[in-house]
């Protein structure tokens, strides 16, 4: 009795495994990785930074209430979109500059300029 309760308990689990696939390797298909992408697709999420000074919201600020209580809130950095004409690629580069980073292109008299001083390669905007 007992060794064909072996028996029928081996032939069980010889059936579950076929049939399951746990003796056999899993068939995958190769994966592209160089997928085209266009439109809303490829849009990547940028943070609030400017593109020239690379400033950053202060995240540290606080409101204080007339009662004294303290609430945490974060002084964003103030961004615009800004377009200008870069001499040396001869092209218009778009930035997204702080008005304080439009003020030290104005500074410096052009983009390249300014961006030769921060260290910034203008030819990836």
């Amino acid at each position: 009795m007992k060794s064909f309760l072996a028996i029928t308990l081996l032939a069980i689990f010889a059936a579950t495994a076929s049939a399951f696939g746990i003796a056999t390797p899993l068939q995958t298909a190769p994966r592209v990785n160089a997928v085209q992408r266009n439109g809303a697709s490829s849009m990547v999420m940028r943070g609030r930074v400017c593109d020239l000074l690379g400033k950053t919201p202060n995240r540290q600020a606080r409101v204080i209430t007339f009662s004294h209580k303290r609430v945490k809130k974060v002084q964003h950095v103030n961004l615009h979109w800004k377009k200008y004409f870069s001499d040396n690629l001869k092209r218009d580069v778009k930035l997204r500059l702080s008005t304080k980073g439009m003020k030290t292109v104005n500074k410096y008299g052009s983009i390249d300029k300014a961006a030769k001083k921060f260290k910034l390669d203008l030819k990836q905007f």
